[in-house]
């Protein structure tokens, strides 16, 4: 099935949206490309092929992954492997994309009826305002109201009460009852940058070299048990959210992810400017995506 290009044109625009709020929110963001920039790794911020962008969800009635995956796969996107994170109760699945030079995207969401009776009431009284599936009503051909959707919220700003109780026991639900369905992270490919850059290790020791605070949970670099999936993340910066009824706390934003993806051992006698991304592992790694997710943890970010 090919992907008609007005769609493409759609997913161009959608994506635009969610980067261009990410980048605002995320201070590291501009920073990381900076730096890169500084050091001639790139010229513009376009340079960097965006591995993969994640989202987190409220598994519960009318949302969730069985909703959200809608606007993707309307874009070509295609449903790949499903990962299960019993500690964090968290089901997500991932989703290759309709050409090569667009990210992956993992989609998480929270088994929500696995929390304690407290955690559920919490969290219904406030998702349960959705009584059908917002995306159904959706124009997923017009870009304007998709990138709307993404970046409004589907329901009250929580009291801090409710943020704290939830935080207590679960940090994912209390990040995505605050942020609902904010993009979480973007990945930058490593292995496509210069030499000197372009394994995880080297580009750790850059990060470290340039002052950016690294998620440490499992070790600093995460590695897949065959070797050919690295990824290492920044600790989410905290910011300042407004509560309900005027209440301001600072809280986990977001943070920006780094994928070395190693060219399979059957192809590892291509010269290197015929590898594409066809070459490399694909897919992601449930024991390190487990990790990346401690990224807004305050066991990272109070560190």
């Amino acid at each position: 099935m090919t992907t008609s290009s007005s769609k493409l044109k759609t997913l161009d625009a959608v994506l635009d949206g969610l980067m261009s709020r990410y980048r605002e929110r995320v201070p590291d963001v501009s920073g990381i490309v900076n730096a890169l920039i500084d050091e001639t790794v790139i010229q513009k911020p376009d340079d960097i092929e965006n591995d993969h962008i994640a989202f987190r969800t409220m598994g519960v009635p009318s949302l969730g992954i069985q909703s959200f995956e809608k606007i993707f796969l309307h874009y070509g996107y295609e449903k790949r492997e499903a990962y299960d994170f019993k500690e964090k109760k968290l089901n997500a699945y991932w989703y290759s994309p309709p050409k090569p030079h667009y990210p992956r995207i993992f989609v998480s969401e929270l088994r929500v009826r696995d929390l304690s009776d407290q955690a559920q009431h919490i969290i219904y009284q406030y998702t349960d305002t959705v009584v059908f599936d917002p995306v159904d009503s959706l124009d997923l051909d017009d870009a304007q109201a998709v990138d709307r959707f993404l970046h409004q919220p589907l329901w009250d700003i929580p009291t801090l009460d409710d943020y704290r109780t939830l935080l207590s026991e679960s940090e994912y639900a209390a990040w995505v009852i605050y942020n609902r369905y904010y993009l979480n992270h973007f990945t930058i490919s490593v292995h496509n940058l210069k030499p000197g850059y372009n394994t995880i290790q080297e580009f750790v020791a850059f990060l470290e070299r340039r002052g950016f605070k690294l998620n440490t949970a499992g070790g600093t670099i995460k590695t897949s048990p065959d070797g050919g999936l690295l990824q290492a993340s920044t600790v989410a910066q905290m910011i300042n959210a407004e509560f309900a009824n005027g209440q301001s706390h600072r809280i986990a934003g977001s943070y920006v992810e780094f994928a070395e993806r190693r060219v399979l051992p059957e192809f590892q006698h291509l010269p290197a400017d015929q590898i594409g991304r066809e070459h490399r592992r694909d897919g992601f790694e449930a024991g390190n995506a487990d990790k990346i997710f401690e990224s807004t943890f305050t066991a990272q970010t109070g560190k």
